[in-house]
């Protein structure tokens, strides 16, 4: 890849996710039933593979047919080793791109996949805790098209001192006419990402964001803490979703300065809104054509699929498809269309990248007729 134009830097979050393979026989049980203390649960094999935004996004933007490369740390322990193997076996380009730092720790996840229940995450950021912008090969990144930056809220140099680190990087590679896409995950609330000042991070941020691609719960939490908390006091905020909320967040994303607004929606799809044709022409080198991005908005449903295996990574793959979208010169609609396949394809397999397919079947997908969801906002 040396010398060549890129397609997608993907830098931030990596780790090594470990998955236990839960039995049919546990699928009745409550999570209070299977973890209740002193309990034992009788589980299939664990499947150990990658993780984090800069494996899940960038691997899936591969498969799909980009050109990617890859920046993310990890430490020179057990599980480091362990999972700079799974990423060699996966993707050579993805292996070289980790920087190995000595002493440090590996992060891991233990994804907790229960069927017919949400997942649950046990996780520790590791060495994505000392991820900093001098750890970005600003030279590589000025030959992509465009950089995608995932997980700032696990990685503690990047949502401290206000976001500052994150603002800089951003700001450096805006700088060489790159364009930029951020990608969230959801802050423990009782940790120091989960207490940080977001509305001030994202002011700080967004100016520098031409895609901004959090999740509804995240941007909620973010943005809305009081309305979170209401929603989410006795059940999911999937189930009380309207498009007064996501019409609210997605609006004060472009007031703060976002180009783009990508709210993942979960089961339900994606509501995306863009601004006008000014700020997106200056999102650079991947700007789209505004006569079908400019001043757009649109929900685009999830696809019907009959059985999930596992939603691990669902809205990463599913970014990697709007991304990808955008990158072969669709309008907004089609790339929003070409994230639900992604992500409807991500479900069907175990893992957050084996199930997706490339540009071509995906394409075929789009075409071909499908169920509607039950679920679609007016």
């Amino acid at each position: 890849m040396a010398g060549d134009s890129i397609d997608l830097v993907a830098a931030g979050h990596i780790c090594l996710d470990i998955s236990p393979e839960f039995l049919a026989h546990v699928s009745d049980r409550s999570l209070g039933q299977l973890f209740r203390a002193g309990s034992l649960t009788v589980t299939g094999p664990a499947t150990v593979h990658s993780g984090g935004a800069v494996a899940n996004v960038g691997l899936s933007a591969q498969r799909i047919g980009l050109s990617v490369a890859f920046m993310g740390k990890c430490g020179d322990d057990l599980l480091g080793q362990t999972l700079l193997t799974v990423l060699e076996r996966t993707s050579p380009q993805c292996a070289a791109g980790m920087r190995v730092t000595p002493g440090e720790h590996t992060s891991y996840s233990v994804v907790l996949a229960v069927p017919g229940q949400d997942r649950i995450f046990l996780h520790c950021p590791g060495a994505n805790d000392t991820f900093a912008a001098a750890d970005v090969d600003l030279e590589l990144v000025g030959r992509g098209r465009l950089f995608y930056f995932g997980y700032p809220p696990l990685m503690a140099r990047m949502y401290g001192d206000g976001g500052g680190e994150l603002a800089r990087l951003l700001g450096s590679v805006k700088a060489r006419g790159v364009t930029t896409a951020v990608d969230m995950a959801f802050p423990d609330p009782t940790a120091p990402a989960g207490q940080a000042d977001w509305p001030a991070i994202l002011q700080a941020t967004l100016p520098h964001t031409d895609i901004f691609a959090p999740s509804v719960e995240e941007l909620t939490f973010m943005l809305r803490r009081g309305s979170y908390d209401r929603l989410t006091a006795d059940g999911d905020i999937l189930d009380r979703l309207s498009a007064e909320l996501l019409r609210d967040l997605g609006a004060t994303c472009l007031q703060l300065g976002a180009a783009v607004v990508v709210i993942k929606c979960g089961r339900h799809g994606l509501y995306v809104r863009s601004a006008g044709a000014d700020r997106l022409a200056a999102m650079g080198s991947a700007r789209p054509d505004p006569a079908g991005w400019a001043d757009q908005e649109v929900f685009a449903p999830a696809y019907h699929v009959e059985q999930v295996v596992s939603a691990t990574g669902a809205g990463d793959s599913s970014l990697a498809g709007l991304l990808a979208g955008l990158l072969r010169g669709s309008d907004l609609s089609t790339a929003a269309d070409y994230a639900c396949a992604a992500g409807a394809q991500n479900v069907q397999a175990v893992d957050a990248v084996s199930g997706i397919l490339p540009w071509e079947q995906t394409t075929a997908e789009l075409a071909a007729p499908r169920a509607p969801r039950a679920v679609v906002l007016d």
